[in-house]
Order: C-alpha cells, then structure tokens, then sequence
C-alpha cells in the first residue's frame, strides 16, 4: 500500500498505469525532492520502469511526471528527456570510447542548460576521487573508476535530479566496497535530489534517506528508511532486518572496534574507514538476535542491549517468528523459532535482553 507522504515542495510526483503482457506497473508516488531515495524490490517489479519514465525515455499514455513545480508529463504535454534537467547513471558506464575521462567531462559540461563553474567541476572531481585518471581513455579504467568517471559525468550538465539505475550491479563486491565511499560523500555534500534503484539491501542501508518498495509493479510500503524496514509484512524476497543510524563515539583501537551511539543504546561493531562518523547507518539482520529474559554474562556476544516487544509476527513460516523489540525510539527486528516463543513466554510489552554478535553489524 503507498503511504502518501505530506513533503514540503519541491517533491517528486509520478502517477502512471502501464499494462503490459506479463507486466504492469500502477503507481502514484510523491517523493521528498532531497536526499537519497531508494527504490527497492525484485528483478521485474517496476524500478527501471519508473526511472525511465521519469527520464521521458518511456512515454506512457496518461502518466504524470513532476518535480516540484516544473512538468515533464501531464495530459498531452510530454517534455522530452534533453530538455529534462536530469543525470541518468546506468548500470554500465557507457562512456565514450574515443574520448579520455577528461573529454568525457567536458562533453557534459558544454551540455549543461547552466554555466558550469570551475569551483564546481573541481568539486565534483574531487568528490569522486578521478583526478588522477583524467588523461586516460575508458579502456584503461577499472569498472569502478569508470563508473565513478559516469557519475561525474552526470552530475557536471548540473541537473535539477539525478537517476541512478543499479549503478553498483556489474561490479564485484571489491569495486563496490571501493565505491560506496564516494556515493557516501555525494550524499553528505551535495544539495541534490537522488533516485537510486537496487535490490542491494546493502547499498540501500548505506545511502537512502528514503526508500518505496515495489513488487509486481505495485508499491508496498514507502517512507522513512528506517520506518519501512522495520515493518514486520514485508516481501519474503527481503531480508528481514533493521537499519539503525547513529554517530561513532569512541573508538577502541586495541580491539579495532567502533562504538555506534543511536537514539536508545549503543552496539559495538568493527573498525573501519568511515567518512562521516557524524552519520553511520548499520543493517541488523533479524536473524542475527537472539533474545534472553535475563543479562547474559558469560557469553562471547559484546553487544547486549535491554528491549521491549512492541510487536509479534503472525504466524507464517513453519518454525520461525519475527519479534519487533523497541530500544528507546528506536527498533530492531528478531527471527527466533516457534518454539523460543513458547518456552519465554514472548509477549507484546514484555521486556527481554536483545543480544548481537558485534561481526554479525552490517556495515
């Protein structure tokens, strides 16, 4: 179901039925127009679909396309996709061959509808790390500095958007790890509005502000990021967890571990490189809590924090049941057996102790 949101303008607005053999698509989204918002599901459950609306690559009869108070489709008026001021980043980086990373720039920057400064286009150099690759031609790139190279190719014609479509899906997990910092620092420092399709829960728990959920072309949840993972009725495709953001407080540099202070507690979890202490998202995977009545004290699980049930799964799967525990304002999910329920006596209101192996943190 969409939960249509009360956003300040500007805001993204797309109403559109496409019906199709084997494939429809019926949505009606209003989108905060800042930040990063993460359109999620399945291989053919719409999200390309809707990118390339939104684009005007894919004209459809009757669809409605808005941001802010600027039309791109209404009734018969259709603004095509060079007039739209928008970036497209593809899965591949489709730059082009003949031309090094510079030229490939340069190319964008003369197609900007706006005078592209060059305390901009620094900018945006720097905050994908290119600089030093700029005289070489994409054959002599890594996937992932080519990719990075697109990124600032579409964000130099300076749009007013930026569609992004699985722009981390032909890479190894090495290139994504090595390029997930960079989309990190785009989202703390530019001012921009961002559509990032993926079926990376990963990449989404990193990057999003926001996310819609669709299967079989329909919306089925859409807000706050961490407000819809945590619902209990999701997709079975999608691993059942939370996302809980926080600021790094202290670090242990002995046991090379973060502390990961949030609204209601604190979790330890490895040390790393992290460009915003200021600003940490980490995933909890629902299978990875355990639950206990009492303070566990000889254990090896560093993280154990006090809960209480606020929510109990019907029962769906044949063994398994998903607890939704609340710690202070924030919420975790745990999947623990039929059974387990039965012999703690798991209730709604009562209060347990939710337990996290530190390396289980997804980060």
């Amino acid at each position: 179901m969409t939960n249509k949101n009360n956003h300040n303008t500007p805001a993204i607005k797309v109403t559109c039925q496409l019906n199709r053999a084997g494939f429809a698509l019926n949505l009606d989204l209003e989108l905060p127009a800042k930040g990063i918002t993460a359109i999620f599901g399945q291989s053919g459950s719409g999200k390309t679909t809707l990118l390339r609306i939104i684009a005007g690559l894919e004209q459809v009869a009757g669809s409605e396309v808005h941001l802010g108070h600027v039309c791109w489709q209404s009734g018969d008026s259709f603004v095509p996709t060079y007039k739209r001021q928008l970036g497209y980043v593809f899965q591949e980086a489709n730059l082009f061959s003949h031309l090094t990373a510079q030229q490939n720039l340069d190319y964008a920057i003369k197609r900007a509808d706006e005078k592209v400064d060059a305390q901009y286009i620094t900018q945006i150099i720097d905050l994908l790390g290119i600089s030093s690759i700029l005289s070489q031609y994409p054959a002599q790139l890594s996937g992932g500095e080519a990719q990075r190279v697109a990124i600032a190719r579409a964000l130099l014609i300076k749009p007013k958007l930026l569609l992004m479509d699985e722009p981390l899906a032909s890479l190894d997990d090495a290139k994504k790890a090595e390029i997930l910092p960079y989309l990190e620092r785009l989202h703390s420092e530019l001012n921009m509005p961002i559509l990032y399709v993926s079926h990376s829960m990963q990449e989404v728990a990193r990057l999003a502000d926001h996310a819609v959920v669709l299967q079989d072309g329909k919306v089925v949840v859409e807000g706050e990021l961490t407000q819809v993972f945590s619902q209990l009725n999701l997709p079975e495709h999608i691993a059942k967890g939370t996302i809980i953001s926080g600021k790094i407080t202290e670090y242990d540099d002995k046991w090379q571990l973060a502390k990961l202070t949030f609204v209601g507690g604190y979790f330890w979890l490895p040390k790393q490189s992290i460009i915003n202490p200021e600003d940490v998202r980490v995933q909890i995977l629902a299978k990875d809590v355990a639950l206990s009545l009492s303070c566990p004290i000889d254990t090896s699980v560093q993280n154990k924090i006090s809960a209480r049930i606020v929510d109990i799964q019907t029962a769906q799967e044949p063994t398994t049941i998903l607890v939704k525990l609340a710690i202070g304002e924030s919420t975790i999910i745990a999947q623990v057996t039929k059974k387990s329920v039965q012999m703690l006596s798991l209730t709604q209101g009562k209060e347990v102790w939710a337990m996290i192996k530190t390396m289980a943190i997804v980060r």
